[in-house]
């Protein structure tokens, strides 16, 4: 099965972490959480989930994963600031290995210029950025583009979400 990576810091949108990351295990995919420190717990925005960093971006390379997660709220913006984990999602864009980004998830890919001339979707509040990276922005429960990249808005797309990554998985 998959190896995922999973980059996250504080203020995750908490089920846009727990639901999928619960049906990536599910269907036996192994999530790998990746923040600054290992072993730093992150809270969720909503303050409903704690979760305990698995590696330092610091320890990891991207190769040795097979797809990216990258779970909405505040967490993408504050990652995207730092050049190590836009690298690290620009190299799953650029192998074309399956990236998964919803709500505000799509602002690292954004960062990385990897978004121009694909489709995908985000939170409404970001709609006018994924634009300006030259975006074919749908505003649709999920977004699927190419057998590469699943995007979706918000928390009440992530069943929606979830069945397109397993997808994309399975090939």
């Amino acid at each position: 099965m998959s190896k995922i990576a999973c980059v996250m810091t504080d203020m995750f949108e908490d089920v846009e972490y727990t639901q999928p990351v619960d049906a990536f295990s599910t269907q036996g995919h192994q999530v790998t959480t990746i923040e600054w420190e290992a072993g730093k717990q992150v809270k969720g925005k909503q303050g409903q989930t704690t979760v305990t960093i698995d590696k330092s971006i610091d320890d990891v390379q991207p190769q040795d994963f097979d797809a990216l997660f990258i779970p909405g709220g505040f967490s993408p913006d504050q990652l995207r600031g730092d050049e190590k984990f836009v690298k690290f999602a620009k190299h799953f864009m650029d192998e074309k290995k399956p990236v998964f980004a919803i709500c505000h998830g799509p602002q690292l890919l954004i960062t990385a210029k990897t978004l121009e001339g694909r489709t995908a979707t985000g939170f409404k509040s970001i709609a006018v950025d994924m634009e300006y990276a030259g975006v074919n922005f749908k505003d649709q429960e999920v977004v699927v583009c190419g057998d590469q990249l699943v995007t979706s808005r918000q928390p009440d797309d992530i069943p929606a979400f979830n069945n397109e990554a397993a997808k994309l998985l399975s090939q």
